[in-house]
């Protein structure tokens, strides 16, 4: 049985790994409090989840997501990661990440960061702009009509391959936005984050009911963006 690792599980990774056990996927989750800190999370999943260290998840996922403050990326265990596809949920928020001035002037993207990093892994972004509560709702059968889309970008075709395997068995199409220096392309202020997954894509899209967002609205707001 395939496994999905957890490299945080706040909002969106418990988040993930309530889809994911729905799917029939095993998961380990981790924290930066210690697995005992997730017995509740873990009790809730059912047998097919348990908790670890990041070490631990990182090494028993055939998929690892990411989903931790951006400042704390250098903390991620990069040996139990090489060779695998890890999917990174994050977002640049100065105020809580402090100021990146490589972030602030463009140069490169919150991914990339994950990337060099991860020398040896292969970096897909995604997750990071779609609001938890409508990511835990949202999810269709594949071919069904009102099935939403979540962007993806990598430097690696292989693994957008793998990430939109996992996408798709959690229950959402991709759309590959192109390498992770075209990430910026969804991130925080730009029209795919968000606003699609809206009903009536208010401006406010964390008060909002979740309505769904097919692949082809999701690729022509990519084109919208503007740095």
């Amino acid at each position: 049985m395939a496994t999905l690792g957890l490299i945080g599980s706040g909002h969106i990774g418990s988040a993930l790994a309530r889809l994911a056990v729905g799917a029939g996927l095993d998961v380990v989750l981790s924290n930066s409090r210690g697995p005992e800190t997730l017995s509740e999370l873990v009790a809730e999943l059912g047998p097919r989840a348990r908790a670890g260290t990041a070490q631990e998840a990182a090494a028993a996922g055939d998929w690892v997501v990411v989903t931790i403050p951006l400042k704390a990326y250098q903390q991620v265990p990069a040996a139990p990661l090489a060779g695998k596809t890890v999917i990174d949920t994050n977002n640049y928020y100065p105020d809580r990440d402090g100021k990146l001035p490589e972030l602030d002037s463009g140069e490169t993207t919150s991914s990339e960061l994950l990337q060099r990093h991860l020398e040896r892994s292969h970096v897909v972004k995604a997750f990071n702009n779609i609001f938890f509560k409508h990511l835990a709702v949202l999810p269709r059968p594949s071919g069904a009509a009102d099935r939403s889309a979540l962007p993806i970008a990598g430097d690696d075709a292989t693994a957008k391959v793998n990430a939109a395997e996992l996408i798709d068995t959690l229950g959402f199409d991709t759309v590959d936005a192109g390498p992770l220096a075209e990430g910026w392309r969804f991130q925080p202020g730009t029209p795919v984050y968000g606003v699609p997954y809206a009903e009536k894509s208010p401006s406010q899209f964390m008060d909002a009911p979740a309505g769904p967002a097919p692949a082809d609205k999701i690729a022509e707001d990519l084109a919208a963006a503007k740095r």
